[in-house]
């Protein structure tokens, strides 16, 4: 199995990368998350889970062992499939996902896009005890480099889309965002952007349905 790959970035797509290692161009899929922190000819190592479904082999890309870890156990859930598991990753990190499950809140799995009230039920159901919070174990040597740069809000709109979100209810939740959370106006951090975004247009699915 491909645990881990340490090559540099060619090209980075919506919703997946390809890493030269060695002369070897791997294409990786990644949550919008993830790819957010990649920059083209960035020298990176990059966490990786290799599945054979239908006999086609699928490459998964992580910024950490956790994530990776927490992507595997989810979708390890009835009704779980590779798209939701990155969707659950790109609006949680493996701390709040743990920490969602050990305080039995299924409310913050329905916000998530594709996650319906029996799915999130489900999620808590099956993983309990299974992912517990806890301590840093040092997987910080597997990350990938903050974002640095350009203003945010075309990357969060484009991760939005290869969601599944529209374009206009996209931008409506990222400008939602900004004036609940105007301080991000100033961020460059796409990933605290795309995941404060996620958080207000599950809100407003939420207030949908009831």
């Amino acid at each position: 199995m491909i645990s881990s790959l340490t090559g540099e970035i060619q090209h980075i797509a919506i919703d997946n990368a390809v890493i030269d290692v060695g002369g070897v161009g791997y294409i990786f899929s990644a949550s919008p998350n993830t790819l957010s922190t990649l920059r083209t000819k960035q020298h990176v190592t990059v966490q990786t889970l290799l599945q054979i479904r239908d006999d086609n082999p699928v490459l998964y890309g992580f910024s950490t062992a956790d994530e990776r870890e927490i992507f595997e156990i989810m979708m390890s859930v009835s009704g779980i499939g590779p798209r939701t598991a990155l969707a659950v990753l790109s609006m949680y990190d493996p701390d709040e996902i743990r920490q969602y499950i050990d305080q039995q809140d299924d409310k913050a799995f329905t916000k998530v896009s594709g996650i319906g009230p029996k799915s999130a039920r489900r999620i808590i159901l099956e993983l309990s005890g299974k992912l517990v919070p806890r301590e840093e174990t040092g997987t910080a040597t597997g990350k990938l480099a903050q974002p640095q740069g350009p203003v945010w809000k075309e990357q969060v709109q484009e991760a939005l889309t290869g969601l599944g979100w529209n374009e206009k209810d996209a931008v409506k939740g990222i400008d939602q965002t900004l004036e609940a959370e105007p301080e991000l106006a100033e961020s460059t951090d796409v990933s605290a952007a795309l995941r404060a975004t996620l958080r207000n247009l599950g809100e407003g699915q939420t207030r949908q349905r009831l």
